[in-house]
Formats: structure tokens, sequence, C-alpha cells
């Protein structure tokens, strides 16, 4: 049995249960790893269990008391949940330390200091960890190093190398791995048949060789317009001279299928410059003599790609920095037309 549902993390919940079991949780944790993992998943099962009423020093959350109640409702007094609002680039100083106007006496690290209500200490999930500012990072710093007794804070981000090395030097770091195929297609396999639907070994196969140890990729896939859309922006990407126009109009036309709303868009958008990347990564690999993973699509518009190592690495490059554009908030439209003119020139 996975503990609290969470598929392929296992030895971190032993790890954190035989820490609570002997006494030993820390101050500071900094969980790490790929996208759509269950990273923040898992920090709030893990605040559940620490938080909750009946669980002893275990790590076994009753799910019945008031505190797990109020913690799965996320309305628990002592587990805050900052993250960055996706209308911002950075997570703002106030969420942290509070406005110029109430400086010190609100945010985060305030909130940290007040007695708990509920739980025996208190708790803070910090997600987007990758989005925190310079200037937010150090008022945190105190925070981490010293934090009030008996509280857990969790930081959540993706890399090491996106976080400044002040943060990382005062947390615990928790690595957390991608989930195997098999995993993916039980998750995914359970999650259909609740909703009365079927898929096909097959189809589960795909979705799971495609999602590349991400079940939120793998959920994503689930949608056949996507899927039919990976093939297209691969026979796309293979053409040699590269039609940009009509790579931007595709892209578009994709992104714009998500929805009105600007953070599912910039969703769409991640996906289709990961797929862009993992594209010319594999061509990369292979040009080196590098065996991949069987991928039928993938194989065969890569074969009728002729491009040399160079120019390869120059369309990772601008994939990659169109990507930190979508995380710094830029103009879809403007990113695109300017990531399809640069792969046009590469």
């Amino acid at each position: 049995m996975s503990w609290e549902g969470i598929e392929g993390h296992d030895q971190i919940a032993n790890r954190f249960s035989l820490a609570e079991a002997a006494g030993r949780i820390a101050g500071s944790y900094l969980f790490v790893g790929q996208e759509g993992i269950g990273k923040a998943t898992f920090a709030k099962a893990l605040t559940m269990a620490l938080a909750c009423e009946d669980s002893g020093n275990s790590l076994a959350a009753c799910h019945k008391c008031n505190s797990c109640i109020q913690a799965l409702a996320g309305t628990h007094p002592d587990i805050d949940i900052v993250q960055k609002p996706t209308e911002r680039t950075t997570i703002p100083l106030e969420s942290l330390i509070g406005s110029p106007e109430q400086r010190l006496r609100a945010g985060l690290c305030w909130r940290l200091l007040l007695r708990p209500q509920l739980a025996s200490r208190k708790f803070a999930i910090l997600l987007d960890a990758d989005h925190l500012s310079e200037e937010a990072a150090n008022c945190l710093l105190k925070t981490l190093e010293e934090p009030p007794p008996g509280a857990v804070i969790i930081l959540v981000g993706t890399t090491l190398e996106r976080q400044l090395p002040t943060i990382r030097s005062r947390c615990q770091i928790i690595r957390f791995s991608t989930l195997s195929d098999g995993i993916i297609k039980q998750v995914i396999q359970t999650e259909q048949q609740q909703n009365g639907e079927e898929l096909t070994d097959s189809t589960l196969a795909e979705i799971a060789r495609i999602a590349q140890g991400s079940l939120s990729k793998a959920r994503l896939f689930l949608d056949e317009e996507l899927t039919s859309f990976r093939t297209k922006l691969f026979t796309m990407l293979s053409e040699k001279p590269l039609r940009g126009v009509d790579l931007t109009r595709e892209t578009i036309g994709i992104v714009e299928a998500a929805g009105k709303e600007p953070s599912l868009r910039r969703t769409r958008l991640r996906l289709v410059l990961d797929l862009s990347i993992d594209f010319f990564r594999t061509k990369l690999h292979v040009s080196h003599g590098v065996t991949c993973p069987a991928d039928e699509i993938l194989d065969s518009t890569i074969s009728a790609w002729n491009a040399s190592p160079e120019e390869i690495t120059q369309c990772i490059e601008h994939s990659l920095d169109a990507r930190q554009g979508v995380d710094r908030n830029a103009n879809l439209g403007i990113l695109v037309d300017a990531w399809t003119a640069k792969l046009e020139r590469a």
C-alpha cells in the first residue's frame, strides 16, 4: 500500500516516519523534483499527518479528527500554504512579511510566530519556491535558520539550481524521483475507471512514455487533441527549412484551445515547449550514438531531420529561453513569434 495514496515516494514517507518516531523532524525542508510528480501533494499529506490529533508519533493520519478534516478542507489554522499568484512572476514580498503598512505584523513569517490554535505546532508550505526573488528569499533566511519552536517549513521547487545558495544551505534537501511508467499507468487507469472509462494497454503505455515520469503531464495527454498535436509538432520541427509561420499558427491554436484562463494557456505553452525540448534533446542524443526509449512518432520524425549538433543545441537553448519567458509572464503571442523565428534561423 502506498502512503496516503501517494504513489512512488514510499521511501521518503518511511524516512519521515522514522524521523517522527524518533522526534527528529527538522524545522526546514526543501522538496525538489520534476513538476507533476506529487511533491506538493506529499507536503500537504505530511503536514496533515504531523498535525493529526490521533496519530501519536506515527505518520498515519486518521482522516477523522477535527485537525485532519480541516487539513483536507484547506482550512487548518496551523497549516499555512503560500504560492505564487498566477498573474505574478515571483512570490510577493507581502506574502512573507506583510504589506508596507503591516510589515512584520502580517505574512507567513509573522504567522509562524503565533501560538498554534489546533495542532501542537505550526506548519508552512511554500509552493513555487523556484519563484522566490532574492529579496523575498532574504526575508525567509532567519525563519529558515531558526524556525519557531516546533514549526515545520517546507519549500517546494523543481531543482536545486533554481534555489538561492542561502536557501539551500538552511534546509534539509529531499529529492523526489520521477514516477515509473508502471505507476503512471496504474494511477491513470484507476482514475479513468472511477470516471467510468477504460483505456487500452497500448494507450496507457503511450501516455506513460510521453509523460516522462510526470503524472500531471500524463493527465494532460488524456486529451486526444494534445496527442495528435504532439505528432504534428514533431513533424513541423523536423522540416527543413522550418516553416515558422505554420509552427506559430499551430502553437497559438493549441494554446488558445486550453481555455481563456491565462494560467491554463501558460501551462499549455509550457507543455509545447517541453515537447519541443524533448524532441531536440532526443535528436542530440541519437546524433551522439545514445540509444533512446522506443517512440515510433519521435523516432520517425527525428530520423527525417538533418541537423548538426550545433544547430540542435541552439534549438534547445531557444526553447529553454522561451520556457523561462512563460515563467516570467511574458506576452504569449510575442513569445511564440520570437521562439519560432529563432528556430527558423538556427
